[in-house]
């Protein structure tokens, strides 16, 4: 594998670095060591978070949702290399054409239904963290997520996707409506889920 150290981009707890693997453009996520930390712990927790993350990734894709591939794990370096997605990032595609706006956040709603009906949390659900590849939908960064989730983590995920629409697409209030429409016409217990989001909302406005 090799990496283009010129194509980077850092997060608080990974860097992103565009690469190569077996011949396929591929990018590779690493996390680095903490200074802060003592090391044998900081290697321990940034492996187990790298296995986590990738772990999250394959049970997505099993059930259903797009994501990228992974092409291998490196557990002592911390790092995941994965499919390169050819692709524009929901968040510019609504900033640049909001006339797609109901199509894209139905897709959204769809795709969420089928992570929470799995069982499985996204845990950052921002527009930044999806990506139209073609008329499909992918989502990306699951280093927030979790497997076995219950209707709290359920009900953050999409409290949280609604901040992100508020403060992102503010414009967007009805393609907003139809994403949520789509997502509770397609989980089960759609009033339960109604009711723990309702709750979660209120808990922030007297906080």
């Amino acid at each position: 594998m090799t990496t283009d150290i010129s194509e980077m981009t850092k997060g608080a707890e990974a860097t992103i670095t565009q690469g190569e693997f077996l011949g396929r453009r591929a990018l590779v996520k690493t996390r680095p060591p903490k200074a802060y930390r003592h090391p044998e712990l900081d290697s321990r927790i940034r492996s187990t978070r790298t296995r986590n993350e990738a772990r999250i990734v394959h049970e997505a894709r099993r059930a259903g949702v797009r994501t990228p591939c992974i092409y291998d794990i490196d557990l002592k370096e911390c790092s995941i290399t994965m499919e390169y997605l050819e692709g524009r990032s929901v968040k510019d595609i609504l900033d640049s054409d909001p006339s797609s706006a109901s199509d894209v956040c139905r897709e959204i709603g769809r795709t969420v239904a089928k992570l929470h009906s799995a069982g499985i949390c996204h845990g950052d659900l921002t527009t930044s963290n999806m990506i139209m590849c073609g008329d499909e939908l992918c989502l990306i960064d699951f280093s927030m997520g979790c497997t076995k989730a219950e209707l709290e983590d359920k009900g953050v995920d999409i409290r949280l996707l609604e901040r992100a629409f508020t403060s992102a697409h503010t414009e967007l209030t009805d393609a907003f409506g139809e994403m949520m429409d789509e997502y509770y016409a397609n989980i089960s217990e759609p009033d339960r889920m109604r009711k723990k989001v309702e709750d979660i909302r209120n808990r922030g406005r007297y906080t």
